[in-house]
């Protein structure tokens, strides 16, 4: 099984998308569970703040380290084998390899997802990180999507979530920058686009050729 330990301040923004379609049935496999800690709890004083004002100045806030180290270790505490994941745009652009790597490690694996926000975080957080994960040259407003993206790409390479046996072998960037081959189904003619007719005629050498002929690369 692989478990996600998400620590996050807005819990109910994640969990409708990880109660549904193969997120869900990954959980009802037993191939998947998903857990929350809620920052908030481990902020400091009266209000529980978990941010502040960055030295030398300059707009917005910072997570503070207290409160994220603190329900950081309130996991590992349990599990010291947890591993430790941010999404930020220092680290490494988050692909299908990685996502295949990940889901390659599910026998009693554990991942601990720190989903930043305001403006940043106190840059001595990602001394107990083990994974920096970009997903691109863009800015969120929060880490809860990210996680999402990590959790669903991985998730769904596990054996026995999927419905076919070869459904991620065979799509987009399942080989490096491949991409997968056009695919149709009912009706024939929509419009006047037709079904390609090589594909209804049941010559399995020549339609695995067209689908090369038509696969390609990232351009």
């Amino acid at each position: 099984m692989i478990k996600f330990t998400i620590i996050t301040l807005f819990q109910e923004a994640l969990e409708p998308y990880l109660k549904t379609s193969m997120m869900w049935k990954a959980t009802e496999k037993g191939l998947a569970e998903y857990n929350f800690v809620n920052l908030r709890e481990f902020g400091l004083g009266p209000h529980r703040s978990v941010d502040d004002t960055p030295y030398g100045g300059g707009d917005g806030m910072l997570l503070r380290c207290e409160p994220v180290f603190t329900a950081i270790e309130s996991v590992k505490d349990k599990d010291p084998t947890a591993k430790v994941i941010i999404p930020t745009p220092v680290g490494k652009t988050w692909n299908q390899e990685m996502a295949r790597n990940f889901a390659s490690e599910v026998k009693n694996v554990h991942y601990i997802i720190l989903c930043p926000h305001y403006e940043g975080y106190d840059e001595r957080i990602l001394s107990i990180v083990d994974y920096k994960i970009s997903l691109g040259k863009y800015v969120l407003t929060g880490g809860e999507l990210p996680a999402l993206i990590i959790i669903d790409s991985v998730v769904r390479l596990i054996p026995g979530v999927l419905g076919g046996e070869k459904s991620a072998e065979i799509e987009s960037f399942s080989d490096g920058d491949n991409l997968e081959y056009p695919q149709y189904t009912k009706p024939y003619d929509f419009r006047g686009m037709t079904v390609p007719d090589i594909l209804l005629s049941g010559n399995h050498g020549e339609i695995a050729k067209w689908r090369a002929e038509h696969s390609g690369k990232v351009i």
